[in-house]
């Protein structure tokens, strides 16, 4: 029996591993780099992680049981692999606790901008969210492709119920179709 629960948990977390596997798949597409603007820079990897996991987390906001806890799981996956990045980076133990609360806050605060633009369906409070957290520039017109493929993704996912994610990951849409002026 006691055996039963150890496969259970084991497979539920190969499941959330492959989920994020798929996530930082899907943050580290070429395009989005290229084409909309996100730096290829540690700190624009973060900000592509975390809008994907973002986009993820609204979709299994909205799925029945057990999407929630699928949703804790796969954070508790992200911060892990943030938290390991920073120790191999030789960031001590101190160093890490500190820098973790840092990027939770980050998470969060982001989160909280892109649920709110996208829950009102205003493409210029998500422009200007992105433009300011992931693009680093205070003028929303160029997160505006960027703006549009997250839309876009958003929408894509609702189209998700829970087995296709866990199977396939979040289908999002190709963000070189988004591509902004040259």
């Amino acid at each position: 029996m006691i055996r039963n629960l150890f496969r259970r948990d084991d497979g539920r977390r190969r499941a959330i591993e492959a989920l994020h596997i798929r996530i930082n798949d899907a943050a580290r597409v070429p395009a989005l780099y290229r084409d909309l603007g996100v730096p290829d820079t540690v700190e624009g990897r973060f900000e592509a992680l975390c809008l994907h996991v973002i986009l993820t987390l609204r979709r299994l906001r909205h799925l029945p049981p057990p999407a929630e806890d699928i949703a804790q799981d796969l954070v508790d996956s992200v911060f892990a692999q943030l938290d390991s990045s920073l120790r191999e980076l030789g960031v001590g133990d101190f160093g890490v606790s500190k820098r973790m609360k840092k990027l939770a806050q980050a998470f969060y605060g982001r989160a909280a901008a892109y649920d709110g633009a996208l829950d009102a369906g205003d493409g210029e409070a998500l422009a200007a969210a992105l433009a300011r957290n992931v693009l680093g520039r205070d003028e929303a017109g160029s997160a505006r492709p960027l703006a549009a493929y997250v839309m876009a993704g958003a929408e894509a996912l609702a189209g998700q119920d829970l087995a296709r994610l866990m199977a396939e990951g979040p289908a999002l849409p190709d963000p070189a179709r988004f591509r902004g002026p040259a």
